[in-house]
């Protein structure tokens, strides 16, 4: 199978590290930091060696304009490859998201109309800026080339390869196994994006972890085009405030990079200390001597909790300012100090499903008689989670959080959910 031929060919050429320069070593630290898999290693050594700028590829199909710290892991990885020197392909699928990306999907993925996928891609360039350097950014539109590539192309594309090829993807393999339809035009969606490297001359490829399939297409079809194929580097999903699912918004276990500097605060120093370090690998600048520093303070007695808020603060300034990741501070020192009594009621609430609305938790919890009284109490803005007002009255909590639920004045109590 793809995959297996793959992992074949990587056990075959380990890199040869010893041989390899001091400033070449501290490179390859820093691009296989966090990272699950890179493929081959031995081939992007080989690359690196000949000192020219890579050309980094990245895919981002745009159904959902609004990011959260899980997609920046990917964008983190690309600003570090800037640092080192490399160029960043910032692809935008306007073409393939009006397929839309079966990876991972039970049944098939209606596809975005243009206008859907013109809007969505507008906001990328003002959050990724707040990560990628803009002169060692290329924004490019994959339609740019494949309608170009019209029917006669698209057939030439999908003659290189098998259905049987196709149906050695898991969730297609499951889908087909499982008497689930699958539509034709989803078999291109991993042929199109294969053949975007080739458009590019892509040198390195990144994506997620579930993303495997597709990427190693890429490797594929530049063979078969006669280019240097790609190298892969997989980055792992970001599990979100529960550390148990990968973040996500219909979970409410995430973090939004719009979102205000005191919520992103709050809900970073709400994570656990061990889902504290995760974070920090993934999503932190501090290179990896400070982040051993941090390591040895805490091992050494130190509490966890400076550690937190030295990490709160820099995500905060990158996505807003260092005046903001201060005020959100001092905010949060206030509340913590004069806002919660010590004596508050802790409860466990079992929920139904991955995540319970708001309203309805107060109400389990006793906070308020009715979920209309809940809404009403968060309309007037008597509702705070972790001292942090909540404004959603449609906001969702995940399995496995714990929060500190404050109605009016006077009502409290510490919920975990399970």
């Amino acid at each position: 199978m793809l995959t297996e031929k793959f992992r074949r060919m990587t056990d075959a050429h380990p890199a040869p590290l010893a041989a390899l320069s001091p400033e070449l070593n501290r490179a390859l630290a820093i691009i296989k930091r966090g990272a699950d898999e890179l493929l081959i290693e031995a081939e992007l050594i080989e690359k690196l060696k000949t000192g020219k700028p890579l050309r980094v590829k990245a895919g981002f199909d745009p159904t959902a304009p609004d990011l959260h710290l899980g997609h920046t892991v990917l964008i983190n990885k690309l600003r570090q490859l800037q640092d080192l020197g490399h160029q960043v392909l910032f692809l935008i699928g306007d073409f393939t998201g009006m397929i839309g990306d079966p990876t991972g999907k039970s049944a098939t993925r209606p596809p975005l109309t243009q206008a859907q996928v013109a809007e969505n891609a507008q906001s990328y360039a003002s959050q990724v800026f707040k990560i990628l350097d803009p002169n060692k950014t290329d924004i490019v539109f994959n339609s740019h080339w494949l309608t170009d590539l019209g029917a006669a192309g698209m057939l030439k594309l999908a003659a290189s390869h098998t259905v049987a090829r196709m149906l050695e993807r898991d969730d297609f393999s499951k889908r087909f196994k499982g008497n689930q339809p699958i539509a034709i035009h989803e078999f291109l969606y991993p042929l199109l994006q294969g053949y975007d490297s080739v458009a590019l001359q892509a040198d390195l490829e990144l994506g997620g972890t579930d993303q495997k399939f597709n990427l190693l297409m890429g490797r594929e079809l530049q063979k078969q085009a006669g280019q240097s194929p790609q190298c892969v580097l997989m980055m792992p999903l970001l599990e979100g405030l529960d550390g148990v699912n990968k973040m996500s918004k219909s979970l409410g276990n995430y973090i939004g990079v719009a979102e205000a500097p005191e919520v992103i605060f709050a809900k970073l120093m709400s994570i656990s200390d061990d889902l504290m370090w995760r974070y920090i690998e993934l999503l932190s600048f501090a290179d990896l001597a400070t982040i051993a520093q941090w390591k040895q303070r805490v091992a050494d007695g130190e509490n966890p909790r400076t550690i937190k808020v030295t990490f709160a603060q820099e995500i905060v300034a990158r996505f807003h300012s260092q005046a903001d990741a201060e005020k959100a501070l001092d905010d949060f020192q206030t509340r913590a100090k004069g806002g919660i009594p010590d004596d508050i009621p802790e409860m466990t609430l079992t929920i139904e499903g991955e995540t319970i609305g708001v309203a309805q938790m107060l109400k389990q919890a006793q906070l308020v008689d009715s979920s209309s009284e809940a809404m009403r109490a968060i309309q007037q803005g008597g509702v705070k989670l972790d001292s942090v007002k909540v404004e959603d009255r449609s906001m969702q909590l995940a399995k496995g959080q714990t929060v500190i639920a404050q109605v009016g004045k006077r009502k409290f109590a510490k919920i975990t959910l399970q």
